[in-house]
């Protein structure tokens, strides 16, 4: 999701929506319940949309303003990752099922959007079939049919056209690649996936090869959104997505701004979880973080699209001045530095690296406990299952490097005076260029030389998310941060551990870790439909993930966010990386 992932799929979601308490997305959050009773004007207060709503109102109209410093990786809903990217394409994508358009936890629970229900599941697990609702139509105000909703989930193959984005649907229904993807299709509707079939415009059925307990999640991603063939721009079409919800593409200028009208053609009484209120939708674009958070709290824009919590600069002064304006959750996001193994492939140098590191000072770096987060020690979040947050196999939870260890792995590597790498990091990100120079003086003390590269946060995909770019730069090591596609190991882990979902492109395992041990430990995982079960597949995971040294956890993330007196039903979602549930906010005129 950066983005970008909540919930829990049929055969065991009972158990796992009880148990997902906080969440995750390029996927999710939770967080501090109560106002903290720093109230203030107009009844606002401290935490006072932390799982609750602030501020209810039915009242439409105005013009919601959103202003970030990080780009989309793609607004395309096939391409995009970025947890934020998933919460504002609720605009203008629906899918068959959604999340609950409630605050905290409940808004885990999956609910019907597209089709009649949440989908009929044979007993086997293997087959799904959904029945699409009357009524729901494209913006020009044609139907939206099974055949559209099939298109668009095929587009996930085109790698080579359009990369990026979540490739679960891919890996579940086409697990041996057979399947070349639309533009390769020789079909002549070119509809020839197999895996899925549309007997008529209103059914559309899933047919599985292997059961896979968490595939109503991925149906619930925007990648299964649906995409009209004859609107298709395939690579240029995340410039301009033709809408399936309640807004439209009006204007978009990348870098600069986007703005959103209502799509007339959407018809409220077909979808029971957008509120769609605000008259228009506008994005600004700023490189100057900093000047960002200032007009902010100016009252310029209403919110900061990102999501990633107000700067260092101004963190004081919110806090001093305006606390009854913003909100502490975490985010279910770890924070870390990941170790490309095509650059550093010694085992013993990259625990060199994780014992050199100071957490206390990276935690610091990061705002500290409340802007911060709390410090992690392995790889899974708190909230899923397999989870254990006492685990801490290179002692990060004491605060402080271990300098000792860090030279003994060092001679254990062949490089006992150090050696030289470079931290790649977003330039657009001033709280990962303070991590990275934090980590940069904490390696210097054991002879690692690090220098720090900024590369362009709106180009990752391209950069570190390229691993033939990652290995001519000599990316060492690269900054980033990661919430779970959905709270089950699956969700969290696999993209960045699982060999099989390494790409050439929009990749998101930079470790390029693939050992056949893990993948295989996936596979498990993936068929046990008891969460219980899987969670102690994915506890070997994440054991094994850190015997392998490719990551550094930072922090569990919490994030202050500012949000202005003009928003109503302000609430923070689990199911959004305890973003607000940007698809509910309305504004006073």
């Amino acid at each position: 999701m950066t983005l970008m992932s909540s919930q829990r799929r049929r055969i065991a979601a009972g158990a796992l929506l009880a148990a997902a308490t906080m969440v995750v997305t390029t996927a999710c959050g939770g967080g501090n319940g109560g106002s903290g009773g720093d109230k203030g004007k107009d009844g606002l207060a401290f935490n006072g949309g932390v799982n609750k709503v602030l501020n209810a109102s039915d009242k439409k109209g105005g013009e919601l303003k959103f202003i970030g410093s990080q780009e989309a990786d793609n607004w395309d809903p096939q391409r995009g990752y970025y947890g934020f990217v998933w919460d504002f394409a609720r605009y203008y994508t629906r899918q068959l099922v959604t999340f609950k358009a409630e605050p905290g936890a409940a808004s885990t629970e999956l609910v019907s959007d597209l089709a009649t229900d949440t989908g009929k599941v044979s007993a086997d697990g293997l087959t799904y079939t959904f029945t699409l609702k009357d009524g729901v139509t494209w913006e020009d105000g044609k139907p939206i049919t099974s055949k559209d909703i099939k298109y668009g989930i095929e587009r996930i193959w085109a790698q080579d056209v359009i990369s990026g984005g979540p490739i679960y649907l891919q890996q579940v229904l086409d697990p041996k690649g057979e399947y070349k993807g639309p533009y390769k299709d020789t079909s002549a509707d070119k509809l020839g996936l197999k895996a899925i079939e549309t007997p008529d415009d209103k059914t559309i059925v899933f047919k599985l090869p292997v059961a896979n307990g968490d595939f109503l999640q991925m149906l619930a991603m925007p990648a299964a959104s649906p995409v009209r063939q004859d609107k298709d721009t395939k690579s240029k079409y995340g410039l301009k997505p033709f809408s399936s919800g309640p807004y439209k593409w009006e204007s978009y200028t990348p870098n600069k701004s986007i703005k959103l009208v209502r799509n007339d053609k959407w018809d409220a009484k077909t979808d029971t979880v957008r509120k769609a209120l605000p008259d228009k939708i506008s994005v600004t674009f700023t490189t100057n973080a900093d000047d960002m958070d200032n007009r902010l709290i100016e009252g310029e824009y209403d919110l900061d699209i990102n999501a990633t919590g107000v700067g260092a600069a101004a963190r004081q002064k919110v806090l001093q001045q305006h606390k009854e304006n913003v909100d502490n959750p975490q985010t279910g996001f770890i924070r870390y530095a990941v170790f490309p193994q095509t650059v550093i492939d010694n085992v013993e140098c990259r625990k060199a690296i994780i014992y050199a590191a100071d957490s206390k000072s990276l935690q610091t770096a990061r705002g500290g406990p409340q802007a911060g987060g709390d410090i992690a020690s392995n790889m899974l979040p708190p909230a899923i299952k397999g989870a254990d947050p006492k685990a801490d196999p290179y002692g990060k939870l004491a605060g402080k490097a271990d300098v000792a260890k860090a030279k003994a792995a060092l001679a254990k590597c062949g490089k006992p005076n150090g050696f030289k790498t470079t931290i790649a990091v977003r330039n657009n990100k001033p709280i990962e260029i303070a991590t990275a120079e934090s980590l940069q003086q904490s390696l210097k003390a054991v002879g690692i030389e690090a220098q720090i590269d900024q590369f362009d946060g709106a180009q990752t995909s391209g950069i570190i998310g390229s691993p033939k770019v990652v290995k001519e730069k000599g990316y060492g090591i690269i900054i980033m941060g990661w919430g779970a596609d959905f709270p089950s190991g699956q969700g969290f882990l696999q993209p960045l551990v699982d060999g099989r979902f390494i790409l050439q492109s929009g990749n998101n395992n930079f470790s390029e870790l693939n050992d056949k041990a893990v993948n295989g430990l996936f596979d498990q995982a993936l068929k046990e439909t008891d969460p219980v079960k899987a969670g102690e597949l994915y506890k070997q995971i994440n054991t094994k993930v850190s015997e392998a040294a490719v990551y550094l956890p930072f922090t569990h993330e919490k994030n202050i966010i500012w949000r202005s007196s003009r928003l109503t039903n302000v609430y923070t979602a689990d199911a959004y990386n305890g973003r607000y549930d940007y698809a509910s906010l309305g504004v006073v005129k």
